[in-house]
């Protein structure tokens, strides 16, 4: 097994996550097999209690695990299922040290952070790196270990430490390590400055680690006199310092670096360079280039609770990208606060309240993503209503279907006081309720996680068909409540269907409104297993409902790998581009440069 190490210096923030997927998928494309591990030296156990105000979305994979949003960065880029262990924290190695002591393993020693935590790194990461995860028989031949937070931190100390003895334990030849640092532009000057990255490697040095690469993130490429700089203050060879400049969406940065020759500096030092071959990214740099000219827009109205942040639903916005560019359009995402729909606003602050009316009333379709919590719900509950009674194409997600359902109950069931019991414990017309696999008091690791399967019930519903007909779908979940199954009969009688359940038929998975162009409704989160090669099925039909493509899409989805008029195949939801009139297969990847209104940001690293 080989590992590169990915670490970053001077700031956080800089696009390690983005770095690391990019370093695999171009090794992936030298015919290596790939896998990955993301240390976060924070506390908690894994990200499922962290607001995503701190850090971002929470990810979630196949067996539950909540982690961090590079994970699902890893898993678009390299199209590979991670597990839970691939995700290290603090607070894990902690936990394992002290139930291994309380255990009485240690046969009465003192237990330090050297050598007990530190061995105990070590161990997790060897263990993990050989778990394959890309469906194929044996262990990756490369492991990429990206380490969270900056090159100085306290909290980091115990894994920087437990990383140079690994790689020392490994030996030469199997362990490289990248520092991603920052080569700042004085405005006043306008020079590069290396002196950020001087210090960052010397601290990284006197740490133990020595970078056999430089990747520098700056505005523009590094010039030749200051490569020479920071070859000769940070003992690093000139060749092996890369620039990661800023691109136009994150696609080009494995293109950049192919550019750059990483993957020979990568493979020379890893001693694979008789192994591997030159990389093949033609689809990846067709798909790019296709992407980059995209002009016609989709305007999509994405009505949420952490509309001020993107990252806070970042598998949703790619999602979103990945069936844009399926369907050939430029993704506009108009950010709308619920709470700014709701009457209260209208008193408070009338022209916000008109601005957020606006947005929604311009839009192609309407999402209303997942959430916890009371806020803005009311003005998700009007989003819904207003996308069913304009026939605006909807998808609402885990919440947003209980949103669809609770809407539904009050304007076409006449039920005003439905709600969920998560909202009104008290509700006379509980519409959502509380799940029974939970558990009330302990809020981390209690709900329904992870991926389960859910059967279609009706054969000739849209879902199933975007579905490529398929039986049953295997989604990943993340939720506590639930629709109530005791007042199903009385929405299926008022025209609400319900088309896929569970295996017992009493969890509801998802809703669609037969009279509608397209309302759906999911209680999984379908856009963690997105890929921009393969898009998932229900957003792909909210951008062609939006686009005017959906009639083409489900038309063409009965019959066996007819291409469809926009160039989606029918086999499983993938993208085939044209370009000259040539056909180019698809790859994988994860989408970037989302267009945005300026209520939020677009999507960044």
């Amino acid at each position: 097994m080989k590992y590169v190490l990915v670490t970053g210096g001077v700031v956080s923030g800089l696009g390690k996550g983005v770095t690391a997927s990019s370093i695999g998928l171009l090794l992936k494309a030298c015919g290596l097999r790939v896998t990955s591990i993301k240390i976060d030296p924070y506390l908690n156990t894994d990200a499922g209690t962290m607001s995503p105000f701190e850090h971002g979305e929470v990810f979630v994979l196949d067996d539950g695990g909540e982690v961090d949003l590079d994970l699902g960065n890893y898993e678009r880029f390299l199209d590979i299922k991670l597990t839970r262990d691939n995700n290290i924290t603090t607070g894990k190695i902690y936990q394992s040290v002290l139930e291994k002591e309380r255990r009485g393993d240690y046969l009465g020693k003192t237990v330090q952070v050297v050598p007990h935590i530190t061995d105990a790194i070590q161990e997790w990461i060897e263990r993990v790196a050989f778990i394959p995860v890309d469906g194929k028989e044996g262990p990756a031949d490369v492991c990429v270990i990206e380490l969270g937070g900056t090159i100085g931190d306290i909290e980091s100390m115990p894994f920087i430490e437990a990383l140079g003895q690994f790689s020392y334990h490994v030996g030469p030849g199997n362990f490289c390590l990248i520092h991603v640092s920052l080569v700042p532009v004085l405005n006043v000057v306008g020079e590069q400055k290396t002196k950020p990255t001087q210090h960052s490697v010397r601290g990284l040095r006197g740490l133990g680690l020595t970078p056999n690469i430089l990747a520098c993130r700056s505005t523009k490429a590094l010039e030749d006199n200051v490569k020479a700089k920071l070859s000769q203050f940070c003992h690093v060879a000139a060749e092996n310092i890369l620039t990661l400049y800023d691109v136009p969406n994150i696609w080009h940065i494995p293109l950049l670096l192919r550019d750059q020759k990483a993957h020979e500096a990568i493979l020379k030092g890893l001693n694979l360079l008789g192994v591997a071959r030159e990389p093949d990214l033609q689809e990846w740099t067709a798909r790019t280039r296709v992407y980059d000219i995209l002009h016609e827009p989709v305007r999509i109205a994405m009505v949420g609770k952490y509309t001020g942040l993107s990252d806070s639903y970042l598998s949703v916005l790619k999602a979103l990208l990945h069936a844009s560019v399926a369907c050939r359009r430029k993704l506009v995402v108009e950010w709308v606060a619920a709470g700014d729909l709701e009457d209260v606003t209208a008193k408070e602050a009338p022209d916000v309240y008109k601005n957020a009316w606006d947005l929604l009333k311009g839009s192609d379709g309407v999402l209303v993503p997942g959430g916890f919590g009371d806020r803005g719900v009311q003005g998700k509950i009007l989003a819904a209503k207003y996308a069913r009674e304009n026939k605006v194409p909807f998808l609402g997600i885990c919440l947003g279907m209980q949103i669809a359902v609770i809407e539904f109950a009050r304007s076409a069931l006449g039920l005003h006081d439905a709600n969920s019991t998560e909202f009104d414990p008290e509700t006379s017309h509980p519409c959502v309720i509380f799940m029974p696999e939970g558990s009330k008091t302990h809020m981390g690791g209690t709900m329904r996680l992870g991926s389960r399967r859910t059967y279609f019930k009706v054969p000739n519903c849209k879902s199933a068909k975007l579905y490529s007909n398929a039986s049953f779908v295997d989604e990943r979940h993340r939720h506590r409540y639930e629709v109530n199954p005791n007042m199903v009969p009385q929405f299926e009688n008022a025209g609400l269907s319900f088309v896929g359940r569970d295996e017992t038929g009493q969890r509801m998975e998802i809703i669609e409104l037969p009279s509608h162009p397209y309302f759906v409704g999911t209680q999984f989160h379908p856009e963690f297993k997105s890929r921009p090669g393969k898009p998932s099925a229900l957003f792909l039909g909210l951008i062609a409902a939006a686009s005017g493509q959906l009639d083409a899409v489900l038309q063409n989805y009965g019959h066996e790998n007819k291409l469809l008029p926009n160039g989606i195949s029918n086999g499983k939801p993938s993208v085939k581009t044209y370009q000259n009139g040539n056909a180019i297969k698809s790859s994988n990847g994860s989408l970037n440069g989302v267009y945005s209104n300026g209520n939020g940001n677009g999507v960044h690293h």
